[in-house]
């Protein structure tokens, strides 16, 4: 990560230039293919600026906050092209809509934006929108090998895997993230489960010959930009936004060169969608749980060595998660009506300080399990954790049994028959000794 830290040094001094003039938006309509035509809107930038960036859509759709971000974008110089390939297919918000978007048509629009006097394209996608804008961005390298207009990409807290790990497994990258080469900065809030795994994915890019900077955005959440819940510190970095990017496309200008992507690899399929709601499965990786050792909230340590004997739940969480605070409540429940009963709960939290999680526990929910301190993210990266809140129930034994990713309600019947079994193991087996 120190890496990624010092490549950011040229992005700061460029940060603070003075806007231009504010210019209304005009809605453009840009022919993709013979029966699809993509809305754009359009922010006018600085006359002799050259660069045109555009800005793809996520998973979300187009907020109003990456609308409010592309106006003033514009205004430090850039043309700003927002692009709602979504509405122009009918396509719904969300993973399989986004994924039904060929990549043909940001090839398109590239090569619209070029035909209208851009001397440099910079795309500009967040989430899941990164796959569309590498695979576009490809597309269009091939059919003009030798041309650097096409200047970069620009990733906020991108998404690349083929689907979140379900939680133990290795994460599987979409195939493109190898097959890229090109320039790209990644701008990645820390109050993020990605953070902790940036350096595998530059190495996946950087494989294909890409060379990428890392942004860090300290104590930021994903979707910072429009998030409804925003906190102050998010609403900051949200007006800091656009001149991120401008600093960020000047460098990944000056440093444009032609590039040829590599092949992509035959495993190329379609990405299976994402099964809907979480479900408390039968574990399927090793049954053998990583090391867990930690300093407890409050002083002293906890470990798996610790709670051998009983059925553990072990919860990875951090105060500026949302599910995470929505399952809490349900987790105490579960804790105290199995009080008594070999039961416990580890909750590990996610490196934030411990004046963090004392104001959180606290002000928005008191829990009475032990609260588990990963200030580096080691046991985090160990236990294979991809998404706030993961979960992993261990019988008392010590084997993994059931695992999961995001929030489930711990004291309903699903939960309930799990855990319940789990025990009535354990006194089997106390009864058999």
């Amino acid at each position: 990560m120190r890496g990624l830290r010092a490549r950011l040094a040229a992005l700061l001094a460029a940060c603070l230039l003075a806007p231009a003039a504010f210019a209304p938006a005009e809605e453009l309509s840009v022919r993709v293919a013979p029966d699809t035509e993509v809305p754009v809107e359009r922010h006018p930038g600085r006359p002799g600026d050259g660069r045109l960036y555009l800005w793809l859509p996520s998973e979300r759709g187009l907020p109003e906050g990456v609308h409010a971000a592309a106006a003033a974008l514009a205004r430090r110089g850039p043309e700003v092209w927002v692009a709602d390939l979504l509405a122009a297919r009918f396509l719904p918000l969300g993973s399989s809509g986004l994924r039904q978007v060929p990549a043909t048509d940001v090839k398109a629009l590239v090569e619209a934006a070029l035909a209208r006097g851009a001397r440099h394209v910079l795309l500009v996608a967040s989430g899941e929108g990164a796959a569309l804008a590498l695979a576009g961005a490809r597309l269009w390298q091939l059919a003009h090998p030798g041309d650097a207009r096409l200047a970069g990409a620009l990733l906020l807290h991108p998404n690349l895997y083929v689907e979140t790990p379900e939680p133990g497994a290795e994460a599987r990258y979409l195939p493109v993230a190898r097959a890229t080469d090109l320039g790209i900065v990644v701008i990645q809030p820390t109050l993020s489960p990605w953070w902790w795994r940036l350096d595998a994915l530059v190495g996946h890019l950087e494989a294909g010959g890409s060379t990428v900077w890392g942004w860090a955005l300290p104590g930021v959440r994903d979707r910072f930009h429009f998030r409804p819940d925003a906190n102050a510190r998010e609403r900051r970095a949200a007006a800091l936004l656009p001149a991120m990017l401008d600093a960020a496309g000047r460098l990944l200008v000056a440093t444009a060169r032609p590039r040829r992507p590599p092949p992509l690899a035959a495993d190329a399929a379609a990405p299976p969608p994402s099964r809907a709601g979480r479900m408390l499965r039968p574990y399927r990786g090793d049954p053998q749980p990583p090391p867990l050792d930690l300093p407890l909230l409050g002083g002293g340590r906890r470990s798996l060595a610790d709670v051998r004997g009983r059925v553990v739940l072990v919860n990875f969480w951090a105060s500026w998660c949302p599910p995470c605070v929505h399952e809490m409540p349900s987790m105490e429940r579960l804790y105290r009506r199995l009080a008594g009963r070999p039961f416990e709960i580890l909750a590990v939290n996610m490196a934030e300080d411990e004046a963090t999680v004392r104001r959180f526990l606290a002000e928005k929910v008191r829990v009475s399990f032990p609260i588990l301190l990963d200030r580096d993210g080691a046991a985090l990266r160990r236990w294979k954790v991809f998404a706030f809140p993961t979960s992993y129930l261990l019988d008392a034994r010590g084997r993994i049994r059931y695992a999961v990713y995001g929030a489930i309600d711990w004291d309903g019947p699903e939960a309930l028959r799990a855990i319940g079994a789990l025990l009535d193991e354990a006194r089997e087996d106390s009864t058999r000794r």
